[in-house]
């Protein structure tokens, strides 16, 4: 049983101390085999793409022996070994733009030593320019003098090198918020990475990895070099691991992994995936699980915990949500063009395509037709999904880590012991206890509270919400009853009630055996509280009758 590694993403390392290897080269090779090619690719963090820069270093290094028994192996593929170029912005921790020229010279200088080319040029970007194209000649003068000390006629091609380019984003995605400095960090990305373009004849193989897209970096902005595979179907599982993969290599601990949640594999299966799976990054049907999530399951104890996004959900999208009244749940029921997906401005951040591009968000569904492809985006998993929506909830009330997810468990409790007004006192409680100040002074803050925590509920039990037209209608199915909510604003509890009768929402339940239970309730806004709700259970003739007496 090999070793499981979650701390190192160097490929040489994984290879020479054995530790599990996700075998990804079948479709590297895709990557890899045009003579030429520039690439860029977008995926969450800590979603593999260190470790398949480190993988594509290797393939152009020709070091052939690491992957002795994986698919590249056996694949008609020519193992030729080129200079390169690896940049790894991963650990570029900065704040100001000296710093990042700092840190991109001290970058510089250390591929100057490790090829033994000098650096010449008056900048940071004609320097780099410099050592691509200074580099690629020596490669090619270095061909010429074997082949001639062969007697043997030298390759007419021009020497060239490879060029890869790890979290090219992260300077930016640290200051987003820092107007002051961001701004002057993407001028200095914008000139260095320009680079790119014009040694293109000298690069044999480009790929720039990074969470987001962003416009004005000379990357994506005047330069059209790149080809972006973020969501070509071809790679769709280039990173992350698919079910089969999953069951492949992770055979021999399945069984333990079950034992140890006292439940058969095909359970213990099934509930991996509601937790871990269900990114996706085409119009194709394939999704992949996040492998850092899988991988920590499978070598920390067999426990279904929140293993990626407890690694930090970062604080200025909550925030951007407040300051802009983000209505999450129009957002998860629209369907997008594929100019969600684009390069954004830094000055008008889309959340949507934000939360996309960081992981919080993936392809839920796709339609097709005449007019084009439109994309509906949602949580990808149950460790995202419920996480996320916790950090949403502690936001907007203002409360401490942990506590969102222990007050969404007390009101499941209360509602599957059938306990009505027990859950709603909770419910009642909890609005109370928000800082007034915190309130939004129309019917959208009470709408993402009670969004949020139905979505929190549906991570427990089965419980959905809808919106209709400002108005909030949802349900919660127990074992043993059917609670059918809706909730107003500065009405009447007994409004929401006569709602529920005159729409009929209680039909699509009518048939499934259970009770069915009416709540109407009314949320006062000038005292912002609960202040009144009202049950009444109903069966068809019921429901028949007083929508005609009404």
């Amino acid at each position: 049983m090999k070793a499981i590694n979650t701390s190192t993403f160097n490929f040489p390392r994984v290879i020479t101390d054995e530790f599990l290897y996700v075998d990804k080269t079948a479709v590297i090779a895709k990557l890899v085999r045009p003579k030429q090619g520039e690439y860029f690719l977008s995926r969450p963090r800590r979603f593999g793409k260190s470790l398949l820069v480190s993988t594509l270093k290797a393939v152009f290094q020709g070091r052939r022996e690491l992957f002795k028994g994986l698919a590249i192996d056996r694949m008609d593929y020519e193992w030729k070994a080129y200079p390169v170029i690896h940049l790894d912005f991963a650990n570029c921790n900065i704040i100001t733009a000296d710093e990042l020229e700092g840190f991109l010279q001290g970058e510089l200088d250390n591929l100057s030593l490790t090829h033994k080319i000098s650096l010449r040029g008056p900048s940071l970007p004609f320097r780099f320019e410099n050592l691509i194209n200074d580099l690629a000649a020596k490669v090619e003068a270095e061909a010429k003098a074997a082949a001639e000390a062969k007697g043997e006629k030298a390759d007419s091609r021009p020497g060239q090198v490879v060029v890869l380019v790890d979290e090219y984003d992260k300077p930016i995605l640290g200051n987003v918020t820092n107007t002051e400095h961001r701004d002057a960090i993407l001028r200095v990305l914008k000139g260095f990475y320009s680079c790119v373009k014009k040694c293109e004849g000298r690069i044999r193989f480009a790929f720039i990895a990074g969470v987001s897209k962003f416009s004005h970096v000379s990357l994506f902005s005047d330069l059209n070099n790149l080809t972006d595979i973020t969501l070509n179907a071809d790679y769709a599982d280039l990173l992350g691991f698919t079910e089969a993969e999953i069951r492949a290599n992770f055979a021999d601990r399945i069984p333990l992994a079950a034992e140890a949640n006292g439940c058969p594999p095909e359970e213990l299966m099934r509930r991996l995936l509601k937790w871990y799976d269900g990114y996706r990054f085409s119009t194709a049907e394939t999704h992949v699980c996040n492998p850092v999530s899988v991988s920590k399951f499978f070598s920390e104890g067999y426990e279904f915990r929140n293993y990626w996004i407890d690694t930090g959900t970062p604080s200025f999208l909550l925030k951007l949500g407040v300051e802009r009244n983000y209505d999450y749940e129009a957002a998860l029921e629209e369907y997008y063009d594929e100019d969600i997906f684009s390069a954004y401005e830094l000055d008008s951040l889309d959340l949507t395509g934000l939360l996309w591009q960081t992981g919080y968000l993936t392809v839920k569904d796709v339609r097709q037709d005449e007019f084009g492809v439109r994309y509906r985006l949602d949580f990808p998993d149950m460790e995202v999904h419920k996480t996320f929506m916790a950090n949403i909830l502690r936001h907007y009330a203002n409360m401490r880590k942990g506590r969102a997810t222990i007050l969404v468990e007390d009101f499941c409790k209360a509602i599957m012991a059938n306990d009505l007004n027990g859950f709603m006192t909770q419910f009642q409680a909890f609005l109370a206890g928000i800082d007034y100040e915190l309130k939004l002074p129309y019917e959208k803050y009470y709408q993402t509270i009670f969004f949020v925590v139905f979505r929190l509920l549906g991570t427990f039990i089965e419980a959905e919400s809808r919106t209709n037209e400002g108005r909030i209608d949802a349900y919660i199915r127990t074992p043993t009853t059917v609670y059918v909510f809706e909730f107003k604003l500065n009405k009447t509890a007994q409004t929401a009630i006569d709602q529920i009768v005159d729409r009929r929402y209680v039909e699509k339940f009518m048939g499934g055996g259970l009770p069915i239970v009416c709540v109407g309730a009314n949320f006062d806004s000038e005292k912002g509280r609960l202040d009144s709700w009202k049950q009444l259970a109903v069966n068809s003739q019921q429901l028949a009758i007083m929508a005609a007496r009404r």
